[in-house]
């Protein structure tokens, strides 16, 4: 069941003490948070104990090693032999050819590193570049690929592509878009997209990658009013299992955004988070906080254990997540 979440860990390793405690659950997915300047040699020494202390752990399901490596203000990984990413934006001028090949070069260095899964590039289109400094989440920090769901698609899966060229699975996020939005769901609560449905233009990026062949999406953590009014997108079926799942036929990893430190989820405990999530159709729950994980993992365990139909749901995201390790 350990496969089923994707913990945060310190890029600079301050954390790897409490990260490695949870391998006794064969937490089988970690990705490097906040920021490291200690380049490649370090960060490959830091991602080679995880990977070991999760084989001495038992663990025999190659683990996946994760980062958020867009370019811009959000580059987590720095230093000797990490190229500077400039931001989505700024990427979004360079032709798709030469961008693909862009991206196969920072997704080169990521290899060597020893980092296999991006959670990049960014497809959410935002409106226009007039709104975009009101787009707490995407547009302030120039995340998007442009301000059309074209641009941003070809860009944003170019990006994709050369990742995937140099042997990283790219992440495209956040499903079904962040870029309407004002607030972001990190830092507020009640967040609310009032514009996008689901058979919206804006979904054309994500629709593309996931034809292109991409194994992975995040689902952002904001309402969708036009979509499921009553749930969050990580609590909704409708978002995962009717748009992804059957309209979009996506048969990959749906990971979420972060389930623990958002405000935007605050009303419900860690545990819920994660239940809830698996049983709308979730894949992967991402948590950024170690000590939220038993909490999170004890939940899914008491609930897989005391309904079938949850039961159901835990082991078909543990063979999703399996069949996508195995490279189908």
């Amino acid at each position: 069941m350990g496969q089923l979440f994707m913990v945060g860990a310190k890029a600079d390793g301050s954390d790897a003490p409490a990260v490695t405690g949870l391998l006794g659950r064969n937490i089988g997915n970690f990705y490097l948070a906040g920021r490291s300047k200690s380049g490649i040699g370090a960060t490959a020494s830091l991602v080679a104990s995880l990977r070991s202390a999760a084989a001495k752990s038992g663990n025999k399901v190659p683990v996946s090693v994760a980062t958020d490596q867009e370019g811009g203000y959000v580059q987590v990984l720095r230093g000797p032999g990490f190229s500077e990413i400039p931001t989505a934006l700024v990427q979004s001028a360079t032709p798709p050819a030469q961008l693909r090949a862009k991206a196969w070069s920072w997704g080169a260095e990521l290899r060597k590193a020893g980092v296999n899964v991006n959670l990049a590039p960014v497809l959410d289109t935002v409106p226009g570049a007039a709104f975009a400094p009101s787009n707490a989440p995407i547009g302030y920090f120039q995340r998007e690929y442009g301000y059309t769901p074209s641009s941003v698609s070809a860009h944003g899966n170019a990006f994709a592509s050369g990742l995937r060229d140099a042997g990283v699975a790219p992440v495209v996020k956040h499903y079904p878009g962040l870029g309407r939005v004002t607030l972001n769901t990190d830092t507020s609560g009640n967040v609310h997209d009032t514009a996008t449905t689901r058979t919206d233009p804006y979904l054309a990026p994500f629709t593309a990658a996931i034809r292109g062949g991409v194994r992975w999406v995040m689902v952002s953590n904001a309402y969708y009013d036009r979509i499921d009014k009553a749930r969050p997108a990580p609590f909704s079926p409708v978002v995962m299992r009717t748009m992804l799942r059957s309209d979009a036929l996506f048969t990959g990893i749906i990971v979420s955004d972060d389930l623990c430190n958002a405000a935007q989820l605050s009303p419900w405990s860690m545990g819920e988070r994660a239940a809830n999530f698996i049983a709308a159709g979730g894949t992967m729950a991402l948590c950024a906080d170690p000590g939220a994980v038993s909490a999170m993992y004890a939940e899914v365990l008491k609930r897989a254990t005391a309904e079938p139909a949850f039961r159901k749901a835990v082991d078909a995201a543990a063979l999703t997540i399996l069949r996508v390790k195995a490279g189908k």
